[in-house]
């Protein structure tokens, strides 16, 4: 039996924290409007998006590529079982997704999309098990959670906090799924922080 791997949760959550949220500044309501797909509510938001915005979504584009080469790691460790790997799989397409959201929106706002890294820092030597690549990824995504749970309340129009709080609920399910898969209650509490 392998030791479990325990994350530093405070780490995984200030990482995502910081993919939505840098130096104080959140992405703008009109930027998440376009992330969303609703360029109308974007025009009716605000007209010009500050290079900041452009800087904050490049940020969180930056961290959903981490995420889907996260998720490449634990396919390709050999440790997941078939029905875990489909899992891993799936949201792995869900974060595609969302890097393909904010690359479009930030090339229709004039700007130059980030590019995954060549290698990113995982805790490959710490992946033993199918437990521990699970683990792994629901830390990630728990820190996810954090991040669209700092943003959602942040938006003035209605509209552009519904949008946020999507993403922060496929986030959260994948979370619930990862700890149903690995045997731990899925909704721990009734709040999640």
């Amino acid at each position: 039996m392998t030791d479990q791997l325990v994350l530093p949760p405070t780490h995984l959550l200030r990482s995502r924290r910081r993919a939505l949220v840098t130096g104080g500044a959140v992405l703008s309501a009109v930027a998440v409007a376009l992330l969303g797909g609703r360029e109308a509510l974007a025009a009716k938001a605000g007209g010009s998006v500050a290079e900041a915005d452009i800087r904050i979504l490049n940020t969180a584009l930056g961290a959903e590529l981490e995420a889907v080469a996260a998720y490449q790691v634990g396919a390709e460790s050999g440790l997941l079982g078939k029905s875990a790997l489909a899992v891993a799989l799936q949201f792995q397409g869900h974060h595609k997704e969302h890097a393909s959201a904010l690359e479009a929106t930030v090339r229709k706002l004039g700007g130059k999309p980030v590019a995954a890294k060549a290698k990113y820092m995982f805790p490959v030597d710490k992946l033993e098990s199918e437990a521990d690549v699970l683990r792994f990824a629901a830390g990630l995504e728990k820190g996810a959670v954090s991040a669209y749970l700092g943003a959602v309340p942040l938006f003035a129009e209605r509209e552009l906090a519904k949008v946020a709080a999507s993403i922060l609920g496929d986030e959260a399910m994948h979370w619930a799924v990862l700890r149903q898969v690995l045997g731990e209650n899925p909704v721990p509490s009734a709040f999640v922080s």
